[in-house]
C-alpha cells in the first residue's frame, strides 16, 4: 500500500486545509474505449470491452486517455472514478454474486484503504496524481445487469467515487 496525501475541510485559525495521510491500494485499473450503459436507456448494453491495464495516464481536466470520457465535456465531474474492493467483497458475500467480477461496475480504479465517501469535496493525492472528489458514483439499474439482482439497491450510498483530474500523471496498480 502506498501513502495517499488527503486535504478537505478547513483549520480554524488560518483557514488551511486540514491534511491527512491514509494508505491506499490499487489493486485494479480499468478504461473502456465506449460506454456500454451510459446513453443506452431503453436498449441493449453497448459491447464494449472494460480493459484491465496496469497503468493509467491521467491528465488534469480532460480524463483517462484511451477512456470513453477522455474530453467528454469541459469540467466533467467523472473524469476518473473509484470504486471501494472492501465495499466489492462486502456486495458480493451479501448477495451471493459468486460471478462478480470489479470491471463489472465499469469504475476505474478499484482500490482497498479508502472510505471513499469521506472524500466528496475533498483534494486528495494517489502516486503523486491529485484529484478533487466531486460525487458518489450512483449506481443505476445496469448494476443488476452487470453484477446481479438486487445491486443497484445495495450498492445506493457506497457506489464510488466520481473526480476531477487536477495534476497530470500515471497511476499504477500496486504488486
Amino acid at each position: 500500500m502506498r501513502e495517499t496525501h488527503l486535504s478537505c475541510g478547513t483549520s480554524a485559525p488560518l483557514g488551511r486545509a486540514a491534511s491527512r495521510a491514509v494508505m491506499i491500494r490499487i489493486e485494479h485499473l480499468f478504461i473502456s474505449p465506449g460506454h456500454n450503459f451510459f446513453g443506452h436507456h431503453g436498449g441493449p448494453p453497448g459491447e464494449y470491452p472494460i480493459i484491465s491495464v496496469d497503468r493509467i495516464e491521467c491528465v488534469a481536466g480532460r480524463g483517462i486517455r484511451g477512456d470513453r470520457f477522455f474530453d467528454f465535456k469541459e469540467n466533467y465531474k467523472g473524469q476518473i472514478t473509484f470504486f471501494s474492493m472492501e465495499v466489492f467483497d462486502e456486495l458480493c458475500a451479501e448477495l451471493g454474486l459468486v460471478d462478480a467480477l470489479p470491471q463489472a461496475t465499469r469504475r476505474n480504479v478499484c482500490v482497498r484503504g479508502a472510505r471513499l465517501n469521506e472524500l466528496i469535496g475533498c483534494e486528495f493525492e494517489v502516486q503523486g496524481v491529485r484529484f478533487a472528489g466531486v460525487e458518489e458514483s450512483r449506481p443505476c439499474y445496469w448494476m443488476n445487469h452487470a453484477l446481479g439482482p438486487g445491486a443497484e439497491e445495495w450498492l445506493r450510498g457506497r457506489g464510488g467515487l466520481r473526480c476531477r483530474i487536477l495534476t497530470d500523471g500515471v497511476l499504477r496498480r500496486d504488486g
